[in-house]
């Protein structure tokens, strides 16, 4: 049975719109704090949610958009204000007093991490950092760690691209085996956390899909799901940072971080799988096939 407390979203991208429209369908009351009042704000507004203008680092808008509520939900875009953000958060919520659950998006390149390792990113860093904090101030945490996104633009926009021109997946992962998550999937774990948190308090969720996979396996997948041969073709880093990435246009800390993820995917770092997704949902997470197959037409354009 779904709580009926008031929810707070303060993550409002994909995941968070997702876990928005679920905890609706639900009737669950969902407050979601935005920086401008914009088409996705409307757009939020549709799906019966209150929407309030709020910045994660003041400390005065992040107290406004807690009141009344009992569980809320901590993500923010890769920024380099990641650990101010929950600092002011974690330091609000604990005078507030009043949540039942503090879901935080964390990284699962965190559970690899110690105090003094140097091999991630910033933004991994300050993952690390953030979580710390959260279980220092006593709240009541629940840490949500997913691996790589499945919808993240190294398997979605850069991948589209190379497979129209010359059927090819293009990265620099080498031999290193993977275990991407789809939106959908980590958005369904923290929606059903949000609708009964008392259980989850004090637990750490790993999401990955369902198994791991090699890049030729990954294309392999690709390939079921378009019809059409798809290969890998791996591309040495600093080759691929300059003739791809490059063209995105990125801050330098996103830049640095994607960057990082490549490496570390070199290095096997991402060879893991967890079954959460379906151990907290009752269903699997979904397969690369059956993430690509529904989106056939954007792979081939």
């Amino acid at each position: 049975m779904a709580a009926r407390h008031l929810a707070l979203i303060t993550g409002a991208g994909d995941v968070g719109r997702n876990v928005v429209e679920r905890l609706r369908s639900q009737d669950v009351p969902v407050r979601v704090m935005v920086r401008r009042d914009d088409e996705r704000a409307a757009q939020l507004r549709a799906l019966g949610a209150e929407v309030v203008l709020g910045d994660l680092t003041r400390p005065d808008t992040v107290a406004a958009a807690l009141e009344g509520t009992r569980s809320m939900y901590f993500a923010m875009p890769v920024s380099p204000d990641h650990l101010l953000a929950a600092t002011v958060v974690a330091s609000v919520a604990r005078e507030y007093d009043k949540l039942d659950a503090l879901i935080d998006m964390s990284q699962m390149t965190v559970s690899q991490m110690t105090s003094t390792s140097t091999t991630e990113s910033r933004q991994q860093r300050l993952h690390w950092l953030a979580e710390q904090v959260f279980n220092w101030s006593g709240l009541p945490v629940v840490h949500v760690r997913p691996t790589a996104f499945l919808d993240n633009p190294l398997f979605t926009t850069l991948t589209a691209r190379t497979i129209r021109r010359n059927g090819t997946i293009e990265l620099p992962f080498g031999t290193g085996r993977t275990s991407p998550i789809a939106v959908d999937d980590v958005a369904r774990v923290i929606a059903t956390v949000l609708s009964d948190p008392g259980p989850h308090v004090g637990h750490v969720y790993e999401l990955t899909g369902p198994r791991t996979v090699d890049m030729t396996e990954m294309a392999d997948a690709f390939s079921k799901a378009l019809g059409r041969l798809v290969s890998y073709v791996d591309v040495p880093l600093d080759r691929w940072r300059e003739e791809v990435l490059s063209t995105i246009d990125l801050p330098p800390h996103v830049e640095e971080h994607i960057v990082t993820m490549c490496r570390l995917h070199h290095q096997n770092r991402y060879a893991r799988a967890s079954d959460d997704v379906e151990r907290l949902t009752g269903a699997p997470a979904q397969t690369i096939e059956e993430f690509v197959a529904a989106r056939k037409d954007f792979y081939l354009g």
